[in-house]
């Protein structure tokens, strides 16, 4: 009688250790989830007068080499530009450098396809530390056609995660150029 009161306990015991074990072995391994680079966004007060822009980047931890794509896809450009002006975040203490920055033709990747430059367009960049804004002008101007274009940022990310909202501006290739607001993008950094 006692060595089945000792077996039931013992059973008792291991199922007991069964159905406990998932919880402490999932607090050993927490669950990391990996956040999408580029697409859902939530905007608080949306507006009328705010346009969400396309991005994509390579990594989106603290402090890791990046590659930021901000993308003026067909649909962005209602005329030609002659030039593009970003408007850096100040929260966004990272270096940027002039030689960091390219423009170029992009082939917008997806699930199966990786975002690549198909052509290298030659610009030049001005760098506004004090402002903490970027102009660039195309040698001819971005034409308003189907191709999609990319400007192509190699940064450090910074210490701080967050969200960080870069505007862009353009000026239209007419006979009058006349400068407006082309759109936004909202970058994410990891805060882990």
């Amino acid at each position: 009688m006692l060595s089945k009161f000792k077996k039931f306990k013992s059973i008792k015991h291991y199922a007991k250790l069964i159905a406990i074990s998932p919880l402490f072995i999932s607090s050993l391994y927490p669950n990391i989830q990996n956040s999408a680079k580029a697409g859902f966004e939530v905007q608080w007060y949306d507006n009328d007068n705010f346009k969400k822009l396309r991005w994509y980047q390579t990594d989106d931890r603290k402090s890791g080499r990046n590659k930021i794509f901000l993308f003026l896809t067909s649909s962005d450009r209602k005329t030609g530009l002659l030039k593009v002006n970003i408007k850096v975040p100040d929260r966004f203490i990272s270096k940027i450098k002039e030689k960091k920055v390219s423009f170029c033709k992009v082939k917008v990747g997806g699930f199966y396809e990786k975002t690549k430059c198909l052509e290298n367009i030659p610009v030049e960049i001005e760098l506004d530390k004090k402002n903490k804004s970027l102009d660039i002008f195309p040698e001819s101007p971005i034409p308003s056609d189907k191709n999609n274009y990319a400007i192509v940022l190699k940064v450090t990310n910074p210490n701080r995660g967050g969200l960080y909202q870069f505007h862009s501006f353009g000026q239209s290739s007419g006979n009058v150029p006349v400068s407006f607001y082309l759109g936004s993008w909202t970058l994410k950094m990891q805060s882990i």
